[in-house]
């Protein structure tokens, strides 16, 4: 058994370990500076409440959509519902481009393009969460990466013919004439915005296992095959 001054001393170092793991994504006082970015929806720290944007306390190991009280998107409880929680990964694909992760997400922000940003702010949100040393994710030391779709992935031009041959097992789910019943529809989606959710699903950002089967089997020039034929769909 350890000694009672000696148990206190150990837990004063794991403590202080964690605090170092929970603050070494990176500069936490810049990323307070990049905050401002967000705070014309979001507040955080105590006090902190709703806006147009749900607080962001404890934002980390939440689930998409799940905090009680705020009118959230279909598409963000939809989000949610297919697993979808805010781990230090998810919040850099997120913060980076909204879409990526959540395609009709309400929240009108073009992302924070700059990693180093994206890390410095990531920092600073840590701070906020419960237990910052014991947050769920691989590597709690990590520091986030670009999920941005390289530019000439984005500029391919898709066969739209050949999308339509492609679309066989899309429609089987969604409805081609752009109705939604449960399943969101993707007629007419913007071939970017396509483009961007289809490699999330590749990457395993987006979190439902049969659209990661199916980006997983698909070409850069399918992709984008698909994404010119439900763009073009009336």
């Amino acid at each position: 058994m350890i000694p009672r001054r000696s148990l206190g001393l150990v837990l004063a170092v794991i403590f202080a370990a964690g605090t170092a793991r929970s603050e070494s994504i990176d500069d936490a006082e810049a990323g307070a500076e990049v905050f401002e970015q967000c705070s014309g929806c979001h507040q955080i720290g105590q006090g902190a409440r709703d806006a147009i944007g749900p607080h962001l306390n404890g934002i980390f190991g939440r689930g998409a959509g799940a905090h009680e009280g705020f009118a959230y998107s279909a598409s963000m409880r939809r989000a949610g519902v297919d697993g979808l929680v805010w781990d230090l990964t998810r919040l850099d694909a997120y913060i980076a481009n909204p879409r990526a992760l959540v395609s009709k997400t309400r929240m009108s922000f073009g992302g924070v393009k700059d990693p180093q940003e994206r890390a410095d702010l990531l920092a600073y949100l840590r701070r906020f969460s419960d237990n910052p040393s014991n947050i769920p994710e691989a590597a709690p030391t990590a520091r986030g990466t670009d999920h941005s779709v390289a530019p000439e992935i984005l500029a391919l031009q898709g066969d739209p013919e050949y999308g339509e041959y492609l679309s066989s097992e899309c429609v089987s789910c969604h409805q081609a004439d752009g109705s939604a019943s449960g399943i969101p529809s993707i007629t007419q989606w913007p071939e970017d915005d396509f483009v961007v959710a289809m490699h999330a699903y590749k990457a395993k950002l987006r979190t439902h296992p049969l659209m990661q089967m199916m980006a997983g089997r698909l070409s850069n020039e399918e992709i984008a095959a698909l994404a010119a034929y439900f763009g073009a769909l009336e």
